[in-house]
C-alpha cells in the first residue's frame, strides 16, 4: 500500500505547486485600496444601510465593493460606522484598474431603521505592484435617502476625462 502512495506523491506534489502558483499569480494582479469615508455633521446624518461603492478608470472599467464594511472595515471592534461626523476608513484588494480611478458611484440599500445618510465625501487611494499610488477626492455633499432631497440612495461622481469609445458600462460622460 506504501508503494502505490509514494508512486502519487510526484503528481500530488505537482498539483500543489501547480495551484500555488496559479493563486499568486492572481493576487499578484491586485491592487490595494483604501476608501476614506466622511459622513456629515448634520442631525440624523448618519446611517445603520449597507453602503456600496464602485470605482471606475478613465476606460469605463470598474471594481465593485456590494458593502464596504464587510469588505474592509479597518476600524476598532464595534466601531459603528457610517455614524454622524464619523470618517471611516476601509482597505481592501481588487482588481486593479488600467489608468487610475476617476468615477464612483456610491450606493445605500436603503435598509435599517435609519435609512438616510449624508455623505460629505469619499476619497479612495490605490496602488499595486509595479505601479505608483493615486489618489481621488469625490466630493458629495448629498443625502443619499429616498424622504429627502434628492431623492436617491446613490451618488455618482465622474472626474474622468472624455475619452472616445467610453464607457464599457460605466458611467456617462455627462454623468456629475
Amino acid at each position: 500500500m506504501a508503494i502505490g502512495g509514494d508512486a502519487h506523491r510526484p503528481l500530488f506534489l505537482f498539483s500543489l505547486l501547480f495551484l500555488s502558483f496559479v493563486i499568486i499569480a492572481q493576487s499578484s494582479d491586485d491592487c490595494v485600496y483604501t476608501v476614506y469615508v466622511r459622513t456629515g455633521s448634520i442631525i440624523k446624518g448618519g446611517t445603520d444601510s449597507i453602503i456600496s461603492l464602485e470605482l471606475y478608470d478613465a476606460n469605463g472599467w470598474s471594481v465593485q465593493i456590494s458593502n464596504l464594511e464587510a469588505w474592509g472595515g479597518l476600524m476598532e471592534s464595534g466601531h459603528n460606522y457610517f455614524e454622524r461626523g464619523n470618517l471611516d476608513v476601509f482597505s481592501g484588494r481588487g482588481r486593479c484598474l488600467n489608468t487610475p480611478v476617476c468615477a464612483m458611484n456610491l450606493t445605500s440599500d436603503g435598509s435599517g431603521p435609519h435609512h438616510g445618510w449624508y455623505c460629505n465625501y469619499v476619497e479612495v487611494t490605490s496602488t499595486g505592484a509595479h505601479m505608483g499610488c493615486a489618489q481621488q477626492l469625490f466630493t458629495v455633499e448629498q443625502w443619499l435617502a429616498t424622504d429627502t432631497n434628492p431623492y436617491e440612495l446613490t451618488a455618482i461622481r465622474n472626474y474622468c476625462p472624455d475619452v472616445v469609445g467610453k464607457p464599457k458600462g460605466g458611467l456617462s460622460s455627462t454623468d456629475q
